[in-house]
């Protein structure tokens, strides 16, 4: 499939699938022969990036369709995540032998420069930054309460002998003694171990944007032509 240096650049992060349609994953790198793309390494989302071969391929609506099923390009050779180093002999035969093709001639030496550039891949990471701990400490504070209490007071009641109560009373001279028990109430205090709150840690996971300015560079091509050898527009 031969593709302009636009349709290159699209095929980054468009989905590839399967001949029949299924999705397979992610274009995340592609790889030319003598300077001409024939490789895409799919991103699947497990640790490595298999490889697959741009011929017979279709570009259709941001979808890469390769001409084989998924079960071939996932069990054939990968890269490493992120890998963009140029494809070794070993590695573009492995590939050739995996998909059962035969080696592609190189095209016919054109008087050309390829331009490079390089790209801005940004992702994040995941490193510690602390931890939350939580500490139970015994605290004394003082409480000051008033309790109601109770005691018996005692005074003195008279009451005269009446005429009429004299003949159930009799006197008699002589010391006597009569007691009366006496009842006082005095504070009391316990202290009861009583759970009162549940208290645990939790977490919610915040987004944020954070710039970041970097520096890529690309190549400009200028061409130096005689000014007899111009062609005229």
């Amino acid at each position: 499939m031969q593709l302009t240096e636009q349709q290159v650049r699209s095929l980054y992060g468009q989905d590839v699938q399967d001949k029949s349609g299924a999705k397979i994953g992610k274009v995340r790198q592609v790889w030319a022969t003598a300077g001409y793309p024939t490789w895409v390494s799919v991103q699947t989302g497990g640790g490595s990036e298999p490889m697959a071969p741009l011929g017979n391929a279709q570009v259709q609506k941001g979808t890469l369709t390769v001409a084989y099923d998924k079960t071939t390009v996932q069990s054939a050779p990968s890269v490493g995540p992120g890998n963009d180093r140029p494809l070794t002999v070993e590695q573009t035969a492995q590939l050739y032998a995996h998909y059962r093709l035969q080696p592609q001639q190189a095209p016919q030496a054109r008087d050309e420069l390829i331009r490079s550039e390089e790209r801005l891949r940004v992702g994040t990471e995941s490193q510690p930054a602390g931890k939350a701990v939580l500490h139970k400490n015994v605290v004394t504070e003082n409480v000051h309460t008033i309790v109601p209490v109770e005691h018996d007071e005692v005074y003195v009641e008279r009451e005269p002998i009446t005429a009429a109560d004299v003949g159930s009373v009799r006197g008699e001279i002589g010391q006597a003694q009569r007691e009366m028990p006496l009842r006082a109430e005095h504070p009391v205090v316990a202290k009861d171990q009583v759970p009162v709150e549940r208290v645990r840690l939790a977490k919610n996971e915040v987004v944020e944007e954070q710039p970041i300015d970097e520096q890529v560079r690309h190549e400009e091509i200028e061409a130096s032509i005689p000014e007899t050898n111009r062609r005229r527009r």
